[in-house]
C-alpha cells in the first residue's frame, strides 16, 4: 500500500463513520461500529508510519498531503488514543443512555461527532494548507460544541456556548494571523494559488516579509493558543471538561490540545526562517516561552483550589500544554525533544486519568472531590489506576513525564538557568494541589451511598504500561521519529 493510500483509509475511516454512525437506530451496534471504524483508522495510520519508513528521508508530499516525522508520530497518536477512547466510550455511553441522561438520538450524534472529531483532527494534522489546518480546527470545535453539550443540562449548554464564543473568537484571530501569513509569502512565492503551500512556504521562509511575519505569529499564537487552553485565553477548558462526557474530555485532553499547539509550531518554524536575518530572530520562541511559562504557572495555582475532579485534571491539561509550549518556545534539540515527547506522554497519560475519572465518578454518583472517598476499598482497580495515573501525570518515575520534564528542566538550566528554579517550582506547587486530593479519593473512608460499577480498564491499562515503558525505554522507530522532527524543527539533535 502506498503512503497516500494509508493515509486515505486514515482519514476516510471517521469520514464514513459519520454518516454510517448518524444513520444507525441501535445504541449497542453503533458502540460496536464505534471502535470498529477507529480501530480500522488506526491500522491505517500503522500502515502509513510502515510505508514512510521505507520512503527516503521519511516524509511524504502530495494530493494536497503533507506527512513528516513531527505530523507522522503524532496521526499514529491521534488514531490510537481515538480507538482506546471509544473501547471505554461504548459501555460508558450506554449506562448515560440508561440513567436518561441522553436520548436515543443525541447517542447518534454522540457517536457520528466521536467520528467527525477524529476525522477533523487527523486532517489538521496531514493536510499541507494552512489553510485546510484552519478549516479542520474550526470544524473540530463545531464537533466538540455538540458534544460538550450533549446533556442538555443548563450548565452543559452554557460550557458549551463558553467554548464556542471564545474559541471562535481565538479561530478568528487565527484566521487573520493566517491571512497576514499569505500576504508575507506573496514575494517569496510567485504562484499566488500556492501561498497557503507549508512545504513551499518553509522551503521559502527567509523570503517573506519578517514584519509581517512577527504580526502574524502574534495573531496565530494567540488564537490557536485559545485553543491549546494557554493562559489567560484558557477559561473555557475547565467548563468544557466538567459539564461534557467524560469520554470527550479525554478526547480533548489528550488530542485536541495537542492539535493546536501542532498548528503553532508549524507557524513557529516558518516565523524563525523569516526572522533569522533580523534583529529579533528568537521574538516567537520568546513569545511561546512567555505564554507557556503563564499558562504553566497559572495552572499550578489553580489546582490548589479545585472542587471538582474534571476541573481539577482539565487545571492539570492547561499546566503541561504550557510546559510543552515553553519547549517549543525555548528551543533548541532537547527542548524541542523534551516538547515532543511530553505531547505523546501526556496524552496517553491523561486519557488514561480521564477514563479512571469516568469510572470513578460512576461510583460515588458525582464530580465533586469531598464525594468520592475510599475508591482502594472499594472498587480497588479503580482506586489503583487512579492512583498510578496520578503519579503519572505528576512525573512520578519511572513513567515517561518525568524523562519529558527532566529534559526540560536540564535544557532550561543551560539556557535559562533561573527559569529553571521557577519550573520546579510550579512542578512542585502543582505535585501539592494534586495529591492533597487524591489521598483522601483513595485511601479515605467511603460513604455508605457508594455503589460499584462495572469497570473497563483496558485503555488505562494499555496507556500506563506504554507510558511507564516510555519511561524506561524509548523503542528505536519512535526515537527516529522524534529526533527526525526534532531536526525539522530546530536544526538540530538532541545531544
Amino acid at each position: 500500500m502506498s503512503p497516500f493510500a494509508a493515509l486515505a483509509v486514515t482519514l476516510f475511516t471517521p469520514m464514513l463513520g459519520i454518516f454510517m454512525l448518524g444513520a444507525l437506530r441501535p445504541a449497542r451496534l453503533a458502540g460496536w461500529l464505534n471502535i470498529g471504524l477507529s480501530a480500522l483508522s488506526f491500522a491505517a495510520s500503522v500502515g502509513l508510519a510502515r510505508d514512510l519508513l521505507a520512503l527516503p528521508g521519511g516524509s511524504y508530499t502530495g494530493h494536497g498531503y503533507h506527512i513528516d516525522a513531527f505530523n507522522l508520530y503524532l496521526i499514529v497518536l491521534t488514531s490510537f488514543v481515538g480507538m482506546t477512547t471509544a473501547i471505554f466510550s461504548r459501555r460508558y455511553m450506554l449506562d448515560m443512555l440508561a440513567h436518561e441522561r441522553v436520548t436515543p438520538l443525541r447517542m447518534r450524534v454522540y457517536h457520528a461527532m466521536f467520528q467527525g472529531f477524529l476525522f477533523t483532527m487527523l486532517l489538521a494534522l496531514s493536510t499541507d494548507s494552512l489553510g485546510i489546518l484552519w478549516v479542520s480546527v474550526e470544524g473540530a470545535t463545531l464537533a466538540t460544541v455538540l458534544l460538550v453539550s450533549l446533556y442538555r443540562t443548563p450548565e452543559s449548554v452554557e460550557a458549551a456556548w463558553k467554548y464556542f464564543i471564545l474559541c471562535g473568537v481565538g479561530i478568528a484571530l487565527a484566521l487573520f494571523g493566517t491571512v497576514l501569513v499569505y500576504f508575507a509569502a506573496q514575494q517569496a512565492v510567485g504562484d499566488p494559488d500556492q501561498g497557503l503551500t507549508w512545504s513551499l512556504l518553509h522551503a521559502h521562509a527567509d523570503q517573506m516579509s519578517a514584519p509581517v511575519m512577527i504580526i502574524a505569529f502574534v495573531f496565530l499564537l494567540v488564537g490557536y493558543g485559545t485553543k491549546v487552553g494557554l493562559a489567560p485565553m484558557h477559561f473555557w477548558l475547565p467548563d468544557a471538561h466538567s459539564e461534557g462526557p467524560t469520554p470527550v474530555s479525554a478526547m480533548l485532553s489528550g488530542l485536541l490540545l495537542n492539535i493546536a499547539l501542532y498548528a503553532v509550531v508549524r507557524f513557529k518554524m516558518l516565523a524563525d526562517g523569516a526572522l533569522a536575518q533580523g534583529a529579533s530572530p528568537q521574538i516567537a520562541g520568546h513569545l511561546m516561552m512567555g505564554f507557556g511559562l503563564v499558562s504553566f504557572l497559572v495552572a499550578a495555582l489553580s489546582l490548589q483550589r479545585q472542587r471538582d475532579i474534571k476541573r481539577m485534571f482539565s487545571y492539570s491539561s492547561v499546566e503541561h500544554m504550557g510546559l510543552a509550549t515553553f519547549a517549543f518556545g525555548l528551543g533548541g534539540p532537547l527542548a524541542t525533544f523534551a516538547a515532543l515527547l511530553h505531547l505523546l506522554v501526556h496524552s496517553l497519560t491523561k486519557s488514561a486519568v480521564f477514563v479512571t475519572v469516568g469510572h470513578a465518578t460512576h461510583i460515588a454518583g458525582t464530580q465533586r472531590i469531598e464525594k468520592i472517598r475510599g475508591l482502594i476499598r472499594t472498587q480497588p482497580a479503580v482506586g489503583w489506576a487512579l492512583l498510578l495515573g496520578v503519579a503519572a501525570i505528576a512525573g512520578f518515575p519511572p513513567f515517561g513525564i518525568f524523562v519529558s520534564e527532566f529534559l526540560l528542566l536540564n535544557a532550561t538550566l543551560h539556557a535559562w538557568p533561573w527559569l529553571a528554579g521557577v519550573l520546579v517550582i510550579g512542578l512542585a506547587i502543582a505535585f501539592a494541589g494534586l495529591f492533597r486530593n487524591l489521598q483522601p479519593m483513595v485511601y479515605g473512608a467511603p460513604p455508605e451511598s457508594q455503589r460499584a460499577v462495572p469497570a473497563n480498564l483496558l485503555p488505562v491499562v494499555a496507556h500506563l504500561l506504554l507510558v511507564a515503558w516510555l519511561g524506561l525505554s524509548i523503542p528505536g522507530v519512535l526515537d527516529g521519529w522524534l529526533e527526525q522532527a526534532t531536526q525539522l524543527i530546530s536544526g538540530g539533535l538532541p545531544s
